[in-house]
């Protein structure tokens, strides 16, 4: 049996070395573009603080592993794949043979529709080679735009911020982090950023840059002119899809996958961020681009690829952000649902202390939450939600004092082993 993973990033290799844990004599070969061993996008930000080297983002240190495994490595970019001859074409001419392939290829930064925005001193930072030119063109007091505060950009912003750059940011949102926080979150990041010396602006996008003589020179929608050394462009990005056009393989925002991390197509399964799966919250199909998703969905797909039978019960959401050392997070449905359909929720708001909690309800069960400056609550957040426990009386508990959530956790576990 041969498998082929297209991808190499962490849902790939956890997919490969399931495999072969699963598998002994079957045949792996792990397809990545890029001519590196496989790394960790994640550990890009440690890289441009310069606390570890290159080496640091590899996601297997020793040099012999992949020989040792027995996972071939093949550094090409997947063009096509046929899925009635069963194969994948590469952009070295290879054909590439398979039993069980894996859709493991990621996702792609997005660059908005700005004149300019192509220009050589506007970066992603979402590759090594990436991480390279911003380090070369960052030195201490380098004037740095970035475009794009969500959770990407927030990391990225972290890691320049303690290059000390002069660091300007500028979200399309109304508040940091839109697609993982409330506004209660989102504008006391905001806050907490300014006050650690990094100039924001919300509400605003950069319609123009321009090369100003040696610098770069961005206007916003707010009618500012921003002068940067370097801009980086951090605004948002979309499953790696391009390839399977034509392929017969179902496609809407990414691979439309089964419970088993099958697609449409048997044999052929998708993982991580460019699988379009089933959400444990809504019970809707969604892209969940984090990397606790990524793992647990190759080792799903990776399991049924090698005879045996496993499925997901869905991706929870789970965002865990450190912003210059103010911790949020986010978990399941933080956005809430509808009064008229169950939702309610309990809120907790310290401005002076940076601290903020906020418990969705969904009738009597949790369904979601976010907090700021408070991480003893995780676990049992996370248990809440996943267990979907009948809070009973501890609803008006929690609404009263939402810090009360290990208690109620207790209480509901206790109750459902009775």
């Amino acid at each position: 049996m041969h498998h082929v993973i297209i991808g190499n990033g962490p849902a790939g290799v956890i997919a490969a070395e399931t495999i072969r844990k699963t598998a002994p004599r079957d045949l792996i070969t792990l397809v990545g573009d890029e001519p590196v061993p496989p790394y960790s996008r994640m550990a890009i930000p440690y890289l441009l603080t310069g606390s570890i080297g290159e080496s640091g983002t590899y996601l297997r240190k020793g040099e012999r592993h992949w020989a040792e495994q027995r996972i071939e490595l093949v550094c090409a970019r997947a063009e096509s794949i046929d899925t009635t001859l069963r194969s994948v074409r590469l952009s070295n001419g290879q054909l590439l043979a398979y039993d069980r392939l894996l859709i493991a290829s990621g996702s792609r930064p997005v660059a908005p529709p700005i004149p300019g925005i192509d220009l050589p001193d506007v970066h992603h930072c979402w590759t090594l080679e990436d991480a390279r030119r911003i380090i070369g063109k960052t030195p201490k007091g380098a004037r740095v735009l970035q475009l794009g505060a969500g959770f990407i950009g927030c990391i990225i912003m972290e890691s320049l911020a303690m290059r000390g750059v002069a660091l300007t940011v500028v979200e399309a949102g109304n508040r940091m982090v839109p697609r993982m926080m409330t506004e209660g979150a989102g504008g006391l990041i905001r806050a907490w950023c300014e006050r650690k010396g990094i100039r924001v602006h919300v509400n605003a996008r950069a319609e123009a840059i321009e090369n100003a003589g040696g610098h770069m020179r961005a206007r916003l929608s707010n009618g500012t002119v921003l002068e940067a050394d370097l801009i980086i462009a951090a605004t948002g990005v979309k499953p790696n899809i391009g390839f399977l056009a034509g392929s017969g393989i179902a496609c809407e925002e990414g691979v439309l996958v089964d419970a088993s991390m099958q697609t449409n197509v048997p044999g052929v399964y998708a993982a991580g961020d460019v699988s379009q799966s089933l959400d444990f919250s809504t019970g809707k199909r969604t892209v969940n681009a984090i990397q606790p998703v990524a793992a647990d969905e190759a080792r799903v797909a990776a399991l049924n690829m090698a005879g045996r039978r496993a499925t997901s019960s869905g991706s929870l959401s789970m965002n865990v952000l450190d912003t210059l050392g103010l911790v949020s997070s986010s978990f399941g449905q933080w956005w809430g649902a509808p009064a008229a359909e169950g939702g309610d929720f309990a809120e907790l708001k310290d401005e002076a202390a940076f601290r903020y909690l906020r418990l969705e309800f969904k009738d009597d069960a949790l369904i979601g939450a976010t907090a700021l400056g408070l991480t003893e609550h995780v676990g049992a957040i996370r248990g809440l939600i996943q267990t979907r426990a009948r809070l009973g009386a501890w609803k008006a508990r929690l609404k009263a004092d939402p810090t009360r959530l290990m208690e109620a956790y207790l209480a509901t576990a206790q109750a459902a082993s009775a």
